[in-house]
């Protein structure tokens, strides 16, 4: 029995892999692993990967020694351990992708990276290129346009009539929880190992009565001078509506 599965090992485990990642790419959830541009490679190497599988499946035969079938070799406890926990956790992993809901990144982990911290680097937008615009260009920023522009710049007289519409999830700010809130996103450059979260500022004392956590919010309004005697945010967005929405089905921005 043991060297069946060391022969079949390999084989096992491509094959997990190879088949939650179609089942993601089929039910359209695999733009919340990797960045879209790599989707049809990925998909195309998965292909090839069941062509491979299926060849080594019908090609593979038990080894002959002498005439005769292999036999049981003494085998450590321990190699047996590891290989039959390897087999088992890939199996778990790939059960687990395909039966459980895939989730997006959340709050939790935008605090674990220091949001904003990048937002300069990842945004395409800059002060130069605002004024330079059409005097309605702003209308359709997103978190990453107006975060970078608050790593450039906090003068108010810039913001002035450039009214904000921002939509994210809420991520409490660290040194003033009560009062502000970041409507936030990810930032996706390859894959979600590499998400890095960005978002804007938004004053809305006692805001967590209305709103928890990780909801998704369209938030309205306009940049002020941050009122939080606690936060370290010179700016902050005076909301003139929040409205409740469902998280967008691809949550990540590229």
């Amino acid at each position: 029995m043991w060297p069946k599965l060391q022969r079949w090992r390999g084989v096992i485990l491509v094959g997990l892999a190879v088949a939650a990642t179609l089942w993601l790419a089929v039910a359209g959830e695999l733009v919340l692993y990797i960045h879209p541009r790599y989707i049809v490679f990925t998909v195309i190497m998965a292909l090839l990967a069941v062509v491979f599988v299926i060849a080594s499946a019908v090609i593979r035969r038990p080894r002959q020694h002498d005439g005769e079938d292999d036999v049981d070799v003494p085998i450590g406890r321990w190699p047996k351990t590891l290989s039959l926990a390897a087999v088992g956790l890939a199996t778990a992993l790939a059960i687990g992708m395909v039966a459980l809901p895939a989730t997006t990144l959340t709050s939790a982990t935008a605090q674990q990276r220091d949001i904003n911290s990048t937002a300069l680097d990842l945004g395409s937008t800059d002060i130069a290129s605002v004024n330079a615009g059409s005097a309605g260009a702003f209308e359709t920023f997103t978190v990453v346009d107006w975060a970078s522009l608050l790593r450039q710049t906090s003068d108010l007289s810039f913001y002035a009539d450039k009214p904000v519409t921002v939509a994210g999830f809420i991520t409490a700010d660290p040194e003033d929880p009560e009062n502000l809130f970041f409507v936030a996103r990810f930032v996706v450059t390859c894959c979600a190992v590499d998400a890095q979260p960005v978002g804007v500022p938004v004053y809305a004392p006692n805001w967590s009565a209305n709103f928890d956590i990780d909801d998704w919010v369209e938030v309205r309004g306009e940049f002020v001078a941050n009122p939080s005697q606690s936060s370290s945010q010179p700016l902050a967005v005076d909301p003139s509506d929040i409205t409740p929405i469902e998280q967008p089905r691809e949550p990540y921005l590229f």
